[in-house]
């Protein structure tokens, strides 16, 4: 398995203190986000507490080029969410026995 960490951030139409459920186009990007993780590519994910612009993803895929390739199907894309980085993650420590 490789898994990999993908920082997002705001994107242009991100409304500063609007709550995540009431920013346009929710539902479209809810419901895409739940399909990656039924397809097993997102294994955790959602906003930074003390930074309401970012979230983190960490993600099971081939490799950065497939991870933007599948991220950018999101409804959200470039609208209100901005990939600012996706890195390989090697993964040493497992308390949840994810990888057993």
């Amino acid at each position: 398995m490789t898994f990999l960490v993908v920082l997002r951030r705001s994107g242009p139409e991100w409304k500063a203190g609007v709550p995540l459920e009431q920013q346009t186009g929710w539902d479209g990007h809810a419901a895409f986000m739940d399909k990656l993780v039924a397809d097993g590519i997102v294994m955790l994910g959602g906003p930074l507490t003390n930074d309401e612009s970012r979230a983190l993803l960490v993600v099971q895929g081939a490799d950065e080029a497939a991870v933007r390739r599948v991220l950018a199907d999101d409804p959200w894309h470039e609208s209100h969410l901005v990939v600012d980085s996706v890195d390989a993650w090697t993964i040493r420590l497992d308390g949840l026995g994810a990888l057993s």
